[in-house]
């Protein structure tokens, strides 16, 4: 009995430290303008809206030096990238690489820049940049090699404007109050996104939050989506089918001209 008296106060004490922690701790509380985006033919691009506020423990100051960064990023996907070179003056396809899981869209707003808020380690950890986003490769790669394709990747992204760091884009107030304002271009992949929001001080992560967003087709856009990944086949021959309508559209109204 003694053993057990003994091993509950020490649980006790481990849980009541605990809780003095985490009421040491403070919090985040985020939202989004929008957790859901739809997009119909004329869709040339939205704005999103992050915002939130942070809450400090009963009689805790609030924290000047605090600062904000927001990650959006999804859907993640398998792709394959592949390296052109020049020979006897055509282009062709020459090395490639394949990531397991690389996200369609990636953007990080903050504070202040991101470099001068955390270190490189904490950086690659949480993935804080587009210098320290992790892509997993499919196989086996010389780290090299897996630098130079992601490297590529992220400049072909950002060409596009699908991958960007935002620095200096969010806005605090009295230490309080914070928003972000993350432009989408009208490119931007459908899927599952997430808004990761870290609360950062003193070059440490004191706090994050993960906030579910979902951008979707709908009407003619969507039918056609779904169609071509559910079945292939049909969409196919859909497609060969309107090619070869319009293509016998054009000759007709060419001969009566």
């Amino acid at each position: 009995m003694t053993g057990l008296r003994s091993k509950f106060a020490t649980i006790s004490c481990a849980l009541g430290a605990l809780f003095l922690t985490a009421a040491n701790t403070p919090v985040l509380v985020p939202d989004v303008s929008q957790d859901k985006i739809s997009i119909q033919g004329d869709f040339n691009g939205a704005q999103l809206l992050l915002f939130g506020a942070i809450t400090y423990p009963p009689g805790t100051p609030n924290r000047d030096q605090a600062d904000i960064v927001v990650v959006l990023k999804g859907p993640t996907e398998s792709i394959v990238l592949r390296e052109k070179q020049q020979v006897a003056g055509i282009w062709i396809n020459a090395a490639s690489s394949e990531f397991r899981s690389a996200p369609g869209y990636y953007a990080v707003a903050s504070s202040r820049p991101v470099e001068e808020i955390v270190d490189d380690k904490t950086a690659d950890i949480y993935e804080l940049g587009l210098d320290h986003l992790q892509l997993s490769p499919a196989s086996a790669i010389d780290s090299k090699e897996l630098d130079r394709f992601t490297d590529g990747l992220v400049d072909l992204n950002t060409r596009g404007r699908l991958y960007k760091n935002l620095p200096n884009s969010v806005e605090i107030t009295d230490s309080v109050l914070y928003q972000a304002r993350i432009n989408l271009p009208a490119s931007v992949p459908v899927g599952k996104y997430s808004a990761e929001t870290f609360l950062i001080i003193d070059g440490r992560v004191e706090a994050a939050e993960i906030k579910d967003i979902t951008i979707e087709k709908i009407g003619l856009g969507r039918f056609i989506t779904n169609l071509s990944q559910e079945n292939g086949f049909i969409y196919g021959l859909l497609a060969v089918l309107i090619s070869v309508i319009l293509g016998w559209a054009a000759g007709y109204l060419f001969r009566k001209i």
